[in-house]
């Protein structure tokens, strides 16, 4: 499980910022007791805020850290393709990711500070017993391993400045490091947008898919979190005709079939995903296309979030009322809260606008985002903005509308007004 994250000086945060899964209220059956950890962590954590404050670009920067240790080795040959923030000294000063989880019962904890041209520093530590303890350190090109962990000697032969050591390392079974690695990748992030316009849920309809026990076959985009998964199983697709049914959409089950396509040298065989829609007298098949944007949106949620829950992996969701009813956010929520559908302790990072869901969350579970007057993000726990202890009881969706936290926007109709000539 996720303990905290922070970044700083990538895209619009500048001065590091911390989003901490530590429970405040330890008493609530949500919050899950860490023995090792002597604290309790939580399931579901929710970041509002105003337009353009920032909220997506905690889920990149994650997003980020996790594809770096994915794909550093391979593709980092020329240039760190990182975004440090675009004005002030941002391009000067290296950006900076930690990573704190517990795996297997034992904490651990990444650091990473990098520009485009090396990685400076790079370090992975574990607490057994509560003490920290190095796994490796580099600074620069020199690397450090613990005693005892020759089997990770091969990593220097790899190493470069623009290779992350922990995509190496992870790469020779060492369970410290792999188990680590492991629980790090699967992450899953739908919903961002800006990361890739053309696939905002890259890949989730193959995952759903999975779970069904069927594959579009039309889908060229790797999938590493799915390599391993067997063949659906009756146990598996009944659970994702559920969670598609609790939707009440009026869809009872999922064909994939094929189709002859008409292309300019001729007709091609292609498959294609149809959903089953029941009436009170037939049911008929609908093209995966010609579905709305909120069905759409819950069918892409179904395989990420039953493998989440199956894994106790970590969720990360922009905009998760984006296109989707606020009561079916309510039960995403609702999933993730409950022991009985989430036994393994999985996580659900998310932004929204829709302040309806704060009624659905507890005070340390809200996180809000502003902008300062020079652009940079700043993003803290409800109660540091609301500038003192939020009561258990307090209302928090009336509280947040009121202006009692901040983090709202500030709407001044005086230019346009302006400009459309209604006043002087």
């Amino acid at each position: 499980m996720l303990i905290r994250f922070e970044v700083a000086n990538f895209r619009s945060v500048l001065d590091p910022v911390e989003l901490s899964m530590v429970a405040v209220d330890r008493d609530r059956v949500e919050a899950r007791p860490v023995p090792n950890l002597g604290e309790s962590l939580l399931p579901v954590a929710a970041v509002f805020g105003p337009n353009a404050s920032g909220k997506s670009n905690i889920i990149a920067a994650l997003t980020w850290l996790r594809n770096a240790v994915q794909t550093s080795l391979r593709f980092w040959d020329d240039e760190i393709p990182v975004e440090p923030f675009a004005f002030a000294d941002g391009g000067d000063r290296p950006s900076e990711f930690t990573v704190e989880s517990v795996v297997s019962g034992v904490r651990f904890e990444y650091i990473v500070e990098l520009d485009r041209q090396a990685v400076r520093y790079e370090a992975l530590f574990h607490y057994p017993e509560k003490k920290r303890r190095r796994i490796f350190e580099r600074e620069g090109d020199d690397l450090k391993l613990q005693r005892g962990l020759g089997s990770l000697s091969g990593t220097r032969e790899l190493l470069t400045a623009r290779t992350l050591a922990l995509s190496i390392a992870r790469r020779f079974d060492q369970p410290l490091v792999s188990d680590f690695a492991h629980d790090l990748l699967a992450a899953q992030t739908l919903g961002l947008r800006s990361w890739d316009r053309r696939f905002p849920y890259r890949g989730s309809v193959r995952s759903t898919l999975l779970w069904f026990g069927e594959d579009s076959g039309n889908d060229p985009l790797p999938l590493p979190e799915f390599e391993e998964m067997d063949r659906a199983s009756q146990v598996d697709r009944d659970q994702a005709l559920a969670l598609l049914r609790m939707a009440d959409l009026g869809i009872d089950d999922v064909m994939v079939d094929e189709h002859e396509v008409p292309y300019p040298e001729g007709m091609r065989t292609q498959r294609r995903v149809r959903l089953v829609h029941r009436t009170a007298r037939e049911k008929a098949p609908l093209d995966f296309a010609a579905e709305s944007e909120g069905t759409r949106t819950w069918f892409h949620l179904i395989g990420p979030v039953l493998t989440a829950l199956r894994s106790g992996s970590l969720l990360l969701f922009d905009e998760l009322d984006a296109s989707l009813h606020p009561t079916l956010s309510a039960q995403l929520i609702r999933l993730f809260h409950d022991p009985a559908t989430n036994p393994r302790g999985a996580q659900l990072v998310f932004t929204s606008h829709d302040t309806s869901l704060l009624n659905h969350l507890n005070r340390d579970e809200v996180w809000l985002t502003e902008k300062t007057e020079d652009g940079v993000t700043r993003l803290g726990a409800l109660a540091e903005f609301a500038g003192e202890r939020v009561r258990r009881s307090q209302n928090l969706e009336k509280a947040y509308l009121h202006g009692r936290f901040g983090a709202l926007p500030d709407v001044d109709r005086t230019e346009i007004l302006r400009a459309l000539g209604l006043i002087g």
